[in-house]
């Protein structure tokens, strides 16, 4: 009876080391997947960021390229453990997901808290920016952000072109009769920005507001999908690792 028993726990452990290793193996395709969104937002999309008057939405996503990184190379320890049935490696394999899962907890609720105030935001500063301080001489950055903005969405002005006639950029002498900025043209060159009119520049309805706000909610959206996906998955690994952990002690060996 005993070595029955000792059989089908063998089996058992088999086959939860199988189930482990498919699960470690998306697991570490969901840490590559998670990384790449993080980095793809900083590297692809932090042209214009600098319009943004807090920074939450660039710490989500270095948040999640950190939790990516860390998914990786646990991901690399579980299979070591599992192949070789250490069972202090499969307690730090735990203790991984453990802090990984609350990383990105953490990361989500950043997002969500920013998703809330969002719209509010954007109305507030960026019109604020394209007034006071686009086309100053310490604001090159901001500057560089907001006609790759506009450029990029095809928008002009924070809630409409109208919105340049307030900016100290227009109404100086370095504005050089514009009405508005060159990238606002549908056609970028130099002083087109001159000719205001609809066949030249860019007439969103909503403005550059509409098409960021947009733009970052989908991007918070794609990272809580990505985020609750591997926590998902994390769940199920600390379940299963509890479980060859326990049968592993049962072992004799």
């Amino acid at each position: 009876m005993a070595r029955y028993q000792l059989q089908q726990d063998d089996w058992l452990v088999v086959y939860l080391k199988y189930l482990l290793f498919v699960f470690n193996f998306f697991f570490w395709v969901g840490g590559a997947a998670v990384m790449a969104v993080g980095v793809w937002t900083l590297v692809e999309k932090s042209g214009y960021l600098g319009v943004l008057a807090s920074s939450t939405f660039v710490t989500s996503a270095y948040i999640l390229i950190f939790a990516g990184a860390l998914v990786m190379g646990t991901g690399f320890l579980g299979f070591g453990a599992i192949i070789r049935e250490q069972k202090s490696c499969l307690s730090t394999y735990f203790c991984l997901l453990l802090v990984i899962f609350l990383v990105e907890l953490v990361a989500g609720v950043l997002a969500h808290a920013y998703c809330q105030r969002l719209s509010e935001e954007l109305k507030q500063h960026l019109n604020r920016t394209l007034t006071e301080s686009y086309g100053q001489p310490r604001a090159a950055d901001i500057t560089a952000s907001v006609d790759r903005l506009q450029q990029d969405f095809k928008c002009c002005g924070s809630n409409s072109s109208a919105d340049w006639q307030r900016s100290l950029y227009i109404l100086s002498r370095a504005a050089e009769g514009r009405r508005v900025p060159d990238s606002c043209c549908k056609t970028v060159v130099a002083r087109c920005g001159q000719r205001a009119h609809p066949s030249n520049i860019y007439k969103v309805e909503g403005g550059c507001i509409t098409k960021l706000e947009q733009f970052l909610a989908d991007h918070l959206l794609l990272m809580g999908a990505v985020g609750i996906g591997v926590a998902c998955l994390q769940i199920c690994g600390m379940i299963l690792t509890c479980c060859l952990h326990r049968r592993l002690l049962r072992h004799p060996y």
